[in-house]
């Protein structure tokens, strides 16, 4: 309240004297009044004293300060005035009306006190006649209420005589309720006088009644009477006070018996319901969405529906409205009995379908089971089974797909023979391709449907299966490169710049099965990824569910990398592999014979035959697989430094006729003198996915286990001339398979380096003789392709 309002309402109550301390008089009261006093400069206070004021006023204020206060207090003082004015002039307006209604009233009342004396006098003269009636009526009254009270008396003596045979009548025409209304309306006077008067009527009321609650009895557990009948009977047995516990505890496990007879094996009697839905086609899933949950009874005389049980319930609720704990839990097994019928048979290979049919069938019945017991929240119930029903049916598919890549994988054959058109790697590859891009395609098809599906229980769980194809994805592509290795064995896969293969452990394991790996994980980084990436972000873009903390679902980057290394990883697998057994020939060749006492050469050794055969199988699985790349020859002009080897030219300058050691050991000081002041020649290069960079390199692998070999061994001449025959044949065959003309040129020239160092007397053989010793196994090698050609 502001400070003006205050003040009028202080007006207002010292004119009104509402305030024993305001006004003229008071004086006297405010001195006795055990209020605290208010400041004498206070100008709205009773204890204002306009001296000490003004005093206070002149010594706080100049004079121009003081005019202006009493412009102020002018103002204030109209206003003031004003206002009390307006509301005196109210205030009198209402006490005139207050004045003319009390006259009013006056006038009105004028003439009803003689009216009310007339009426007190009519009601005086009403209330005597009405005694006088009243005595006059009273003995006859009397005598009447006791013939009636003798009369009712009567009446139900008789009734009491009467029950046995009314009793006897009821049972008869079944009419159980009545039967029991009228002995519970005789059971009052039975218990005051059944063991007197009426000893023989109760005795035979109580044997019809005994009689009457057997019927019901077996009327409740009657099958062939409706569940209305069956409800009526509880009552009426409970109106007897009949013990019901027992009765409740029977009914349930007669329940329990109907739900229970869904047993997953055959009866003598015939497959339940739930038989024919597990051991149904899926295509005919559908036809049983009326009788789905169809119940024999022990006697396999009655079928119970759904909405029969639905009933059931309801009745059950009604009468034992304490069995709602029982009822939810038999219900809840009932269900779940069903929803594990479907994983079980989503474990196998099911389309996306049959498995809404199925799930939309369960729903039907959940929908009207929830309208009868909302208690058992059977929605929600059935959410998280439909949703472990679905994450087990994707999980499921992409086992299945995984299953059928490595099916495809598995079915290639031993390499063919050579001239048939048949590929099996090349088979096997296509097909393995086409079940990974094709089979993925189809699954987002049917996991699709799922999400188009019109289904509430569906709809809630849209995000989440979205995540779970995606992370399904994510999860598939992980297990097909752990599938990948296993169908590989185990290996130490060699390092590209090292000169050493290592040790390859693989237990039958398959070559050609490796190479085909390592192009298909290719074509699944470089195809198959982006192609599903599109797919997935076309239908199945949202989720989230699983929380952003925990990133998304399907992270197409971290497969690439996977299969680019698995990629690379299985390509020197079997450049390793295929090394290894050529590597195993030459270890063979060089350990056998004894160097120190070999025999002049006549002839190209055998084994050279035996590595180029080896090296025209890896052409032959290779140009299955791997596609052709640019072919360039590095020529000598193309190399960085000299392609001729210093160990190649004392081979080239010496003559037969110097054979002194003090020669050959210059010829080796040379050798190593021109070897410094060589530029180093890149022979090892990164492995691509061509048929001659593959080719190239484990050619380059041999030879350079090739070159290892002879280091280990110690030469006579002889034998330095045989190792410098088979390395001269092998020059231009060993080029017809490489793009790198320099490296084999100069790996070849290492090898006979190294002969030359392990040689005691390293005397090389002459041009004519080896020209001819290579034309010899030229001609001998093209008459046996021709013969066994026209053979």
């Amino acid at each position: 309240m502001d400070e003006k309002a205050k003040r009028t309402r202080e007006l207002l109550a010292s004119f009104y004297s509402t305030d024993p301390s305001a006004g003229g008089g008071a004086g006297v009261g405010s001195a006795a009044s055990p209020r605290k006093m208010a400041s004498p400069d206070s100008i709205n206070s009773p204890s204002f004293d306009p001296d000490v004021y003004m005093s206070l006023l002149v010594q706080k204020l100049n004079l121009e300060g003081l005019l202006q206060k009493h412009v102020e207090m002018a103002a204030e003082i109209k206003n003031l005035d004003t206002d009390l004015q307006m509301l005196v002039y109210e205030n009198y307006n209402k006490f005139i009306n207050a004045t003319d209604t009390i006259k009013r009233m006056k006038n009105n009342i004028v003439g009803m006190e003689a009216n009310m004396e007339q009426l007190l006098a009519k009601i005086t003269s009403v209330q005597s006649k009405s005694d006088l009636v009243n005595t006059s009526l009273f003995e006859k009254r009397e005598h009447i209420e006791k013939l009636h009270r003798t009369r009712n008396l009567l009446r139900k003596v008789q009734f009491i005589y009467d029950l046995p045979t009314r009793l006897a009548k009821c049972i008869k025409a079944e009419a159980y309720a009545d039967a029991v209304r009228f002995f519970i309306g005789s059971k009052p006077i039975f218990e005051a006088y059944g063991d007197s008067s009426f000893q023989d009527c109760k005795r035979a009321s109580e044997e019809a009644i005994d009689l009457v609650i057997k019927n019901l009895e077996a009327k409740i557990y009657s099958d062939s009477e409706p569940i209305e009948a069956r409800a009526e009977a509880v009552v009426l047995l409970k109106q007897l006070n009949f013990p019901v516990d027992s009765l409740k505890t029977k009914l349930l496990e007669k329940l329990e018996d109907y739900l229970m007879t869904l047993q997953d094996e055959h009866k003598e009697t015939g497959a339940s319901a739930l038989d024919t839905l597990e051991t149904s086609e899926p295509s005919d899933i559908g036809k049983l969405s009326d009788t789905i949950l169809s119940l024999k009874t022990p006697t396999g005389t009655h079928m119970v529906s759904v909405g029969e049980i639905s009933k059931i319930i309801r009745a059950y609720l009604i009468i034992f409205p304490d069995s709602e704990r029982r009822l939810i839990e038999l219900i809840q097994e009932l269900f779940t009995k069903r929803y594990g019928i479907i994983e079980r048979r989503v474990k196998e290979r099911m389309t996306s379908a049959d498995i809404l049919k199925m799930i939309r069938v369960i729903w039907e019945d959940v929908t009207l089971m929830d309208e009868v017991l909302a208690e058992a929240a059977l929605p929600a119930f059935s959410l998280e089974a439909a949703r472990s029903i679905i994450r087990q049916f994707i999980s499921t598919s992409f086992s299945h797909l995984l299953l059928e890549v490595s099916e495809a994988l598995t079915k290639s054959q031993p390499m063919p023979k050579k001239g048939s058109e048949e590929s099996s790697l090349q088979n096997a590859l296509e097909g393995s391709k086409k079940v990974v891009i094709q089979g993925s395609l189809d699954l987002l098809l049917e996991f699709r449907q799922l999400l188009d599906d019109n289904l509430e229980l569906l709809a809630k769980l849209r995000d989440l299966i979205v995540d779970w194809v995606q992370e399904g994805f994510q999860g598939f592509f992980q297990k097909l490169d752990e599938r990948f290795l296993a169908l590989c064995g185990k290996g130490y896969i060699a390092n590209p710049d090292s000169s050493v293969i290592d040790a390859i452990q693989v237990d039958k394991v398959q070559t050609g099965l490796v190479l085909v790996l390592a192009q298909l994980s290719v074509f699944i980084e470089q195809i198959a990824i982006p192609r599903i990436m599109e797919e997935i972000a076309a239908s199945f873009s949202g989720g989230g569910a699983r929380g952003y903390e925990h990133g998304p679902a399907f992270v197409p980057g971290e497969i690439c990398r996977i299969f680019r290394s698995a990629g690379e990883r299985f390509l020197l697998l079997y450049i390793n592999m295929k090394t290894q057994k050529i590597s195993i020939l030459l270890k063979k060749r060089f350990t056998t014979p004894n160097w120190i006492k070999h025999k002049e050469p006549r002839e190209v050794h055998m084994f050279v035959d035996l590595l180029l055969q080896e090296l025209e199988a890896v052409g032959i699985e290779v140009r299955q697989i791997l596609p052709q790349g640019l072919v360039r020859r590095h020529r000598h002009s193309d190399s960085t430094g000299s392609t001729n080897s210093s160990r190649s030219n004392p081979t080239r300058e010496d003559k037969l006729t110097r054979t002194n050691t003090q020669r050959v050991r210059s010829q080796f000081l040379e050798s190593h003198l021109a070897k410094l002041f060589e530029q180093k020649m890149e022979i090892f290069t990164k492995v691509q996915y061509t048929q001659e960079s593959v080719i190239s390199t484990i050619i380059k692998f041999c030879l350079k286990s090739l070159q290892e070999f002879v280091r280990l061994q110690t030469f006579n001449r002889s034998g330095f001339q045989q190792i410098q025959l088979d390395i001269e044949f092998l020059k231009n065959p060993l080029k017809e398979f490489v793009d790198d003309d320099a490296a084999i040129d100069f790996l070849l020239k290492e090898v006979i380096g190294a002969a030359h160092e392990r040689c005691l007397d390293p005397i090389p053989l002459e041009a004519p003789i080896l020209d001819k010793l290579i034309s010899t196994k030229i001609s001998k090698s093209r008459e046996e392709s021709q013969s066994s050609s026209l053979a």
